[in-house]
């Protein structure tokens, strides 16, 4: 596992992304008593995620730059047409099944991204900042 982020990274011999998944959502809910809707990567969709996010992305004090992982029908690059995004004050993208945001900290309330909270899109999507997202990659790769 890595930090308090809910991911885990782990190698399976099963085949299968809907079975690995079933799987892993039973043994969560077997062992914790939690219904949890697992988003699964593998490595080369979390290299294809964060080779997607520019280098000069960041999150810090005066940038946020978030991956929005997608899960089922919504794991589609059409999916940027449910979303408001803000030309003026949001960079967004799409790669391998997620939403790469950027959006300048003193824009944060004003951003679309805000809009996003609530909808039944939200409940499709797992979110990590793109620091998390390339320390996961650097995890993955090791």
């Amino acid at each position: 596992t890595y930090i308090n982020s809910g991911n885990v990274i782990f190698s399976s011999g099963v085949r299968g992304r809907a079975r690995l998944v079933g799987l892993l959502e039973e043994a969560i809910s077997q062992r914790f008593g939690l219904e949890i809707d697992v988003v699964l990567r593998d490595l080369k969709a979390m290299r294809d995620v964060v080779k997607a996010i520019p280098t000069s992305w960041r999150n810090d004090e005066t940038m946020k730059c978030d991956v929005m992982f997608l899960r089922g029908d919504a794991a589609r690059a059409s999916v940027l047409k449910k979303i408001q995004i803000k030309p003026d004050m949001d960079d967004v993208r799409f790669s391998s099944g997620a939403i790469i945001w950027r959006v300048d900290r003193k824009d944060v309330t004003r951003s679309g991204m805000m809009k996003l909270v609530g909808t039944p899109l939200y409940k499709q999507m797992t979110i990590r900042n793109c620091n998390t997202a390339r320390k996961l990659l650097e995890l993955m790769e090791s």
